[in-house]
């Protein structure tokens, strides 16, 4: 390729972006269906006067991810703002449901 070539019509470009693609959609759907299961668990545990939250398991599944990270190549401190973002929404969710 030349430097004259656009990024928008460079194929190999193309290719890594479709990818990238279908990689965010792929995260969507399972970020949707975490996010299903996860207002049952809140509604369990509004039916049964649970807490909305178990800080105790929360860290273990932090560490569990940061170790799976690190396996992965993947940044841990990265996996694990990511994982406390999606914690604090289902936390969020499950006080929600306790109220509603």
């Amino acid at each position: 390729m030349d430097d004259a070539t656009p990024p928008a019509t460079d194929p190999v470009l193309a290719g890594f972006r479709r990818s990238i693609d279908n990689f965010d959609a792929a995260l969507v759907h399972i970020l949707a269906e975490r996010f299903r299961t996860t207002q049952a668990v809140g509604r369990y545990k509004a039916e049964n006067a649970l807490p909305p939250s178990d800080p105790g398991r929360e860290e273990r599944q932090i560490a569990r991810l940061r170790k799976l990270a690190e396996e992965a190549d993947l940044d841990p401190e990265f996996t694990e703002k990511f994982l406390r973002f999606i914690i604090d929404e289902v936390i969020r969710h499950h006080r929600s449901a306790r109220s509603g």
